[in-house]
């Protein structure tokens, strides 16, 4: 070999090794077979660059973008990825002509709003610690996850911190992916963050469960602060299991979901229930349709809580649903109860399958056949439309027990909820909405005497209204 080809041989060698600390391994892979086919390095020549690379990476590691940005170690045993997402949400209500002036006030606003902006450090340690911290820059707790978790195996793992406990398919669903832009009722019924301690894995493709112990709470998220522990007399924990099955997984069936599951837990000794405790608005994110007085008190009170879930789906066709119930007991007082259930069916109408989305108990990540990447893209994106029907069901609790019992404002017990929705996926991680949403109360929630059974006008509520109707916009993106 002359020196001119030993010295283009070295250089071009020196450039491919550096980068490899820029994890450019396609681009070096194309360098190299450039180089061969023009004759300016042999075929040995080129496997021997190419291998040094390839060991120069697997030593230094890999930084690359994949639904985030991640580090991956040399030897593949630990990562590091940095994740987000913020919800972009503008919200119409029509509640009646005049019944702007209701006491519902800003929650029947017309807004613009930041549903959730969260920033996520996430990853996994040997391939045995796997940890992450969220914090939550749209909500009130400005850290909404903080967990780690020892993995044995995917069959067993065990988490300590602050996460979702086991409960409502929609509850564990991430809000990045749901249906509509909001839960249904039955996932504010159903545990959601709070600290503990969790046994959860997958002993088998298509089979998941879970297990948690920890801090009580009256409804999803209460946990992470509203409810705290008061007192000796008021410390009691939850418990809470969940177990799934996807019998299409079982079967082999890689174009079909045929997921059913149910959710258990029992809470100990709450705090005292206070005026309002127990509050539930419309699946449109508007009316507080249901709150409790003080009247409605327990005194450190036991609540069971549990449902039943299924998905069924084939290529782009799905249907999904829930039925929830939570019973509140208490020595000396008879227990009351609180329903709710929901359907929805949905449909990719470019043709995209619900399989390919879901993962171990829920519906994750849809990747579109053909993203849209601007107005001269040849690719659509993936489109979905759905129909949800929801019902609330709270007619155990009386009226003066419902707040207030006179007044501008009353509460709602036997609830009604229709939603249609569009969804434009452009790609992996970006998503628009657009939810129409009807809800009938059965009364006039405002301006309604419990006592009486009459509507009152006063001067802050000109216009009692009986349903709501919304619109609901979101512009998402995630990585």
């Amino acid at each position: 070999m002359n020196f001119n080809k030993k010295l283009t041989v070295a250089v071009s060698g020196a450039v491919l090794l550096m980068a490899g600390q820029f994890a450019l391994a396609d681009s070096t892979t194309d360098i190299v077979d450039a180089l061969v086919s023009k004759g300016v390095l042999t075929e040995e020549e080129g496997k021997l660059i190419s291998k040094g690379h390839e060991t120069k990476k697997k030593a230094d590691g890999t930084v690359g973008f994949k639904d985030g940005f991640k580090i991956n170690s040399g030897d593949g045993k630990s990562n590091f990825s940095v994740n987000g997402r913020i919800q972009s949400d503008y919200r119409y209500f029509d509640t009646g002509d005049g019944a702007g002036g209701s006491t519902q006030g800003a929650v029947n606003a017309d807004t613009f709003d930041i549903r959730r902006a969260y920033l996520t450090a996430k990853g996994n340690f040997r391939n045995f610690v796997n940890y992450e911290a969220t914090l939550d820059g749209a909500g009130s707790h400005v850290l909404k996850y903080y967990w780690l978790e020892t993995a044995f195996s995917d069959k067993v793992k065990v988490r300590f911190g602050q996460y979702k406990m086991p409960g409502s398919l929609e509850q564990l669903t991430s809000s990045r992916f749901i249906d509509f832009t909001e839960r249904d009722w039955v996932a504010s019924m159903a545990p959601a963050v709070n600290k503990g301690i969790m046994i959860h894995g997958v002993p088998m493709p298509g089979l998941t469960y879970a297990a948690s112990y920890s801090n009580g709470g009256y409804l999803a998220d209460h946990g992470t602060g509203t409810t705290a522990e008061t007192g000796s007399g008021a410390d009691g924990k939850a418990i809470n299991g969940r177990l799934t099955a996807n019998i299409a997984e079982f079967m082999g069936n890689k174009e079909a979901i045929a997921h059913i599951g149910g959710w258990y837990g029992h809470d100990d000794s709450l705090p005292t229930m206070a005026a309002q405790f127990l509050s539930f608005r419309t699946n449109a994110r508007g009316t507080v349709f249901f709150s409790t007085s003080a009247t409605a008190a327990y005194t450190n009170p036991d609540i069971d809580r549990g449902g039943l879930e299924f998905i069924a789906a084939y290529g782009p066709f799905k249907a999904s649903g829930e039925v929830a119930k939570m019973n509140f007991s208490q020595g000396g007082q008879a227990d009351k109860e609180i329903q709710a259930h929901y359907i929805n069916l949905s449909w990719l109408a470019t043709g995209e399958t619900y399989a390919s989305s879901y993962k171990n108990g829920i519906i994750d990540r849809l990747t579109p056949k053909n993203n849209f990447t601007g107005l001269d893209s040849s690719g659509l994106g993936a489109i979905e439309f759905g129909l949800r029907y929801s019902k609330f069901n709270g007619n155990d609790w009386a009226n003066n027990q419902l707040a207030p019992t006179t007044g501008t404002q009353a509460s709602a017990t036997n609830v009604h909820s229709w939603a249609a929705g569009a969804k434009w996926i452009i790609d992996p991680n970006t998503r628009f909405l657009f939810d129409y949403v009807y809800t009938d109360f059965g009364r006039a929630i405002t301006g309604y005497n419990t006592s009486s059974g009459t509507t009152v006008t006063t001067a802050s509520n000109s216009a009692p209204y009986s349903n709501e109707k919304a619109i609901n916009f979101r512009a998402q993106f995630d990585f």
